[in-house]
């Protein structure tokens, strides 16, 4: 953006952007503009939505704001470090389904959003923020397990290790692209280095979800996973009672697969 066409700064404002750019924040709050600046909260968020006016920083939600580039032709360009800014929006949270994917090397599809897994409650299931758009899944807090923390320059990245990205798209194939994307994942999975299949029926089972079992045994046995047949049989004595589908957003109809009380519904 010219930033000659926009409002200049006052010495305390100009302070103010230099420090936050100089540290390379995600995100700029009241709360963090209060540590630098001791002030009023009241004080910080009139400060904070001057700037916005002004150009200098974009609204990314109530309270949220990030430093627009001095390079930005646009007053809202698109955040360039996603993943980093989905850590302080989301907080706890991690990066996970199709995103974890990618990372790990799961996939070669290329998605235009970003999949994160996360303990606060949202509004909706998919936001935009920055012109980046996100899709979060709610998870327990007994369930924020099997991370690594990885690092974008100086910015910590929390992600799902390629066993736990699994479970969360067995758990909801949507996470994970899809149902066929999701079979299409786990078969990668089987043949890759990456390929754990103790840690993965460990995590199935700190994870306490009948459906998973279901569609981790169902593609297990049909994807000729390299597992043994206590594993298999780990798998079918914890899946829930009823019938579920291997893609709960794919046809109602498919083939039932009474062994582990599974519709088929998609090809495999």
């Amino acid at each position: 953006m010219n930033k000659e066409k926009l409002a200049g700064l006052s010495t305390q404002e100009r302070k103010i952007i230099s420090y936050f750019s100089a540290k390379e924040e995600n995100t700029i709050t009241a709360d963090k503009l209060i540590e630098f600046h001791p002030c009023k909260r009241a004080t910080a968020n009139q400060i904070l939505r001057r700037l916005a006016l002004k150009g200098w920083i974009q609204r990314l939600k109530y309270g949220v704001y990030a430093i627009v580039p001095i390079t930005s032709t646009t007053a809202t360009p698109i955040i360039d470090n996603a993943w980093s800014l989905a850590m302080d929006l989301f907080n706890p949270a991690y990066i996970s389904g199709w995103s974890a994917a990618e990372y790990w090397d799961l996939t070669e599809q290329i998605f235009n959003s970003v999949s994160v897994s996360t303990m606060s409650t949202q509004r909706e299931s998919i936001q935009l923020f920055g012109n980046v758009k996100f899709r979060t899944k709610l998870v327990e807090k007994a369930h924020f397990f099997g991370i690594k923390k990885i690092w974008f320059g100086s910015k910590a990245i929390e992600i799902a290790d390629p066993s736990r990205m699994l479970i969360d798209i067995l758990d909801l194939p949507r996470s994970g692209g899809g149902g066929r994307h999701m079979v299409d994942v786990i078969r990668q999975y089987w043949n890759t280095d990456v390929c754990n299949p103790d840690l993965l029926l460990e995590y199935a089972l700190r994870y306490k979800r009948g459906v998973v079992f279901k569609r981790l045994g169902f593609l297990a046995e049909t994807l000729n996973a390299p597992i043994s047949e206590e594993w298999l049989n780990i798998c079918q004595i914890n899946i829930s009672k009823g019938i579920s589908y291997l893609d709960p957003d794919g046809p109602k109809k498919g083939k039932i697969i009474s062994k582990w009380r599974l519709k088929i519904n998609l090809p495999i």
